[in-house]
């Protein structure tokens, strides 16, 4: 599974590197990637000791709202509530979303930057 696309897919994930499987790796340092590859989330978001989240309060008719990660030592929000796997990407494949994120910086050292896009919606 690569990137999802469809009538509003931002400029982000049209110029990502697609991430399809475990196998592939980032073109450079600081590149841009995507992917809906779930193996490739937790293994991004493992090595970073991420837990998946939710925001507390955007939630809707009892499913998870905005998807997130809780990094250890870094948003330490009393907003952010700890979720499943499974309730993550059965929240994430059920919006399309697409995870836009980077491996490394530009300089090489581990990046934690993330954030999910809808190919169908302007304001995911």
């Amino acid at each position: 599974m690569s990137g999802r696309s469809g009538p509003t897919s931002g400029r982000s994930v049209r110029s990502s590197q697609q991430i399809v499987s475990l196998a592939d790796q980032p073109e450079r340092p600081g590149r841009s990637l995507v992917t809906t590859n779930h193996e490739v989330i937790q293994r991004w978001a493992r090595a970073r000791k991420a837990k998946p989240a939710t925001i507390a309060g955007t939630e809707r008719d009892g499913r998870a709202g905005v998807l997130t990660f809780d990094f250890p030592g870094y948003r330490q929000s009393r907003r952010l509530r700890p979720i499943t796997w499974n309730e993550w990407f059965k929240t994430f494949d059920e919006r399309r979303l697409n995870l836009i994120y980077q491996e490394q910086l530009r300089n090489g050292r581990p990046s934690n930057f993330f954030r999910t896009e809808s190919p169908d919606r302007e304001d995911a």
